[in-house]
């Protein structure tokens, strides 16, 4: 167990996913003797005997409810932004439209800086804390970028964000905002990741997706941590989650694990269906040819905060499909803006492109017959659309009139009868 200040966590080192070597609580992203990825391991005896539900009902409202279950813990919860605790919508026009059950919406877009980055990055950033940074920086598609300015403001820490340089403008806004220092490089995601990699290496600096990555990514559970809680202790039936690294798909996926280890749910780990776009979808391919492994491709999709050509955690997503009896599927550009106004014409919720390849994907199952009458399915949406408006703004046309009652009739009318054609 590890112990900070009055807090104590389950957390017991680090393993390496390949060889299994145990190594400890550490500033490091790949192990020293075979190079492969990091995860934090726990003392589940320890832990199995002191968390309960209502322990975690008892605590916070926010992420650090679970902080047991988690590699960090701060000595005041109710510091810095309240992340977590997210709604969980029940869609019933959703299920409606597309023949289904039971199907509900997590919305991650409530976070403070509107994404499940937020998460991540609360954890990322207090272990940084604890492990001596000042200075903490990322590889960002966008999404990471802004939380990671924005936690740094709340912490008062310096932060350095790089993203790739054709980022949506909305993005590169409202990171900047918060006062960091915000590269924008002339590359892909791959690109910027590389680099951050080779600057990791020689600065004291904690990046949050490269030498504290195997905490950073322990956040992800949260959300199937919340999700069994917020549905009655109990679980789904069926996942459908965006995969950019994989890291968010597979920490869903242990999360619920974990829930069931400690008996805290009773049944099955739900079905884990991946979305990705065609446009960046190596995990997709892969998964579709029957591979073992991941072939890097060079992204070109609207859906830029999935844009990861050459995703860290692409093999352990695999599993986790196969694993599961689930699938991991890619759609089109028009998918994704079609799943986009689906979504947010039956739900009032509105998602970036991510999400739109998740309720894509979704539509496509519910098409194919693949999910039962009785499946409770969670979709996660991970991202609010304010960030990405270009990508659906084709789509929204007003009606402009002049200001007369014959107008507006005659406005309506045209309206009404082109809605019944259609």
């Amino acid at each position: 167990m590890e112990t900070i200040g009055r807090r104590a966590t389950g957390a017991r080192g680090l393993r390496c996913k390949e060889c299994g070597e145990e190594l400890p609580l550490g500033a490091s992203y790949a192990c020293e003797f075979c190079f492969g990825p990091l995860e934090v391991v726990y003392d589940r005896d320890e832990l199995a005997r002191r968390v309960t539900r209502e322990s975690i009902e008892a605590g916070p409202a926010s992420i650090w409810r679970y902080a047991d279950l988690l590699p960090c813990a701060p000595d005041d919860p109710t510091a810095g932004l309240p992340v977590g605790m997210t709604p969980l919508v029940r869609a019933p026009r959703l299920a409606g439209r597309l023949g289904l059950g039971e199907v509900w919406v997590k919305n991650d877009t409530a976070n403070p800086t509107h994404s499940f980055k937020d998460r991540v990055v609360s954890v990322a950033l207090q272990k940084a804390r604890e492990l001596g940074y000042e200075v903490v920086a990322c590889a960002s598609t966008g999404n990471l970028a802004q939380s990671v300015a924005a936690h740094a403001a709340a912490a008062g820490m310096r932060a350095y964000v790089f993203v790739p340089a054709d980022l949506e403008p909305q993005k590169i806004i409202a990171t900047g905002i918060y006062g960091c220092t915000l590269i924008a490089v002339d590359g892909t995601y791959d690109d910027v990741n590389r680099l951050c990699m080779e600057l990791a290496a020689d600065r004291p600096w904690a990046f949050v997706n490269v030498n504290v990555r195997p905490y950073y990514s322990e956040g992800s559970k949260t959300l199937a941590y919340e999700t069994a809680e917020q549905l009655g202790w109990t679980l789904p039936d069926r996942c459908v989650v965006p995969i950019a690294s994989g890291s968010l798909y597979t920490k869903i996926h242990r999360g619920f694990g974990e829930l069931l280890d400690l008996g805290l749910v009773e049944g099955c780990v739900p079905v884990m269906t991946g979305a990705q776009a065609r446009g960046c979808g190596p995990v997709a391919a892969a998964y579709e040819a029957g591979l073992d492994f991941v072939a890097p491709v060079r992204p070109d999709t609207i859906a830029k905060s999935l844009a990861i050509g050459n995703p860290a955690d692409g093999l352990f997503a695999l599993d986790v499909a196969r694993g599961t009896n689930g699938s991991i599927e890619a759609v089109t550009e028009d998918e994704i803006t079609d799943g986009i106004a689906l979504l947010a014409e039956t739900t009032g919720i509105f998602t970036e492109t991510a999400g739109g390849v998740t309720t894509a994907v979704l539509r496509r199952l519910a098409e194919r017959g693949e999910i039962g009458p009785d499946e409770r399915v969670v979709v996660y949406i991970t991202g609010d659309g304010l960030k990405t408006l270009d990508a659906v703004a084709e789509r929204v046309e007003p009606v402009t009139i002049r200001p007369t009652v014959a107008d507006f009739e005659a406005a309506i009318a045209d309206t009404t009868t082109l809605e019944i054609s259609r």
